[in-house]
């Protein structure tokens, strides 16, 4: 074979190797009912997934979500893409069924969302590197954890196909899935409580960017390597002032140092913004 016909057939590989992942059929409706919001598969950033044969079938969410989604945005992130979209990309809610030839798996999952936001929705999105005000996790105590984080193991099974909508739970109260952050029952009404396996300090910063009404992106910066376990409980707010500190009802930062060891520390670092450059209500099917 020649050396020309060697260099077309390199380039040919390599086209098909970088034609991104696409949805075979897809269909993106509005949804203008009360019901709540339904996915045949978790829609979160984690691992977790429910083998579909391809199918991917959401309904009820509106495109903060689907974006999320498609670009794996955990809190850090997905709190500096959400003031650049116009309002009903935030109140509107839609319903996308879609088909894959065969099942990509979540992160293919994700690439063939990414094709169908850009093609139905006109999104154009890039990436920007931004030094902004964080809030850095650094150890309470130097080389030491708090009691509720520990090294993750790889003596017991780690599953991250999910079979059913229920989150089932280890004798010692972990979620029996991995990857991923899930709400547990609190040990008190009004209490939030939530615990992962096998997963990085970095992903747990990020997560809990969103919903901990700190104001600022959460990163890692406490030196700690590899996978870990976790539960974390705090009360979203104190009971009153009089409330001890070493009382349960402790504020996420507290429960933060208390049961983990970490504690924040304002600093400034660097942060990867996804940029939208352009969006448009979806087109017809």
């Amino acid at each position: 074979m020649c050396r020309a016909t060697l260099l077309l057939a390199a380039l040919a590989t390599l086209a098909v190797a970088e034609t991104p992942l696409q949805f075979e059929v897809a269909s993106v409706k509005p949804n203008h009912s009360n019901a709540q919001p339904n996915s045949n598969f978790p829609l979160g950033p984690g691992d977790v997934y429910v083998r579909n044969g391809g199918y991917f079938n959401a309904t009820g969410f509106p495109l903060t979500l689907y974006l999320a989604f498609a670009y794996k945005l955990i809190g850090n992130q997905a709190q500096y893409v959400s003031p650049q979209l116009p309002e009903w990309a935030k109140s509107e809610r839609f319903d996308i069924q879609a088909r894959a030839a065969s099942d990509p798996g979540k992160d293919g999952m994700r690439q063939m969302m990414q094709a169908l936001l850009a093609d139905r929705f006109q999104l154009a999105t890039h990436y920007e590197e931004r030094e902004v005000p964080v809030l850095a996790f650094v150890l309470a105590k130097s080389g030491k954890t708090g009691p509720h984080l520990r090294q993750h193991t790889n003596d017991s099974p780690c599953p991250t196909e999910q079979p059913t909508a229920e989150t089932p739970f280890l004798e010692d109260g972990l979620p029996a899935f991995c990857n991923g952050i899930f709400p547990l029952p609190a040990s008190v009404h009004g209490r939030l409580r939530f615990g992962a396996r096998n997963v990085t300090i970095g992903f747990i910063a990020d997560t809990f960017s969103a919903g901990t009404g700190l104001g600022r992106p959460m990163i890692d910066r406490t030196g700690l390597s590899g996978k870990f376990d976790f539960t974390l409980e705090w009360a979203p707010e104190r009971r009153g002032a009089d409330v001890p500190p070493d009382s349960a009802d402790l504020t996420f930062e507290e429960a933060l140092r208390e049961q983990l060891g970490i504690r924040l520390q304002s600093q400034k670092g660097p942060m990867r913004v996804l940029v939208v450059d352009h969006v448009e209500r979806p087109s017809g099917n």
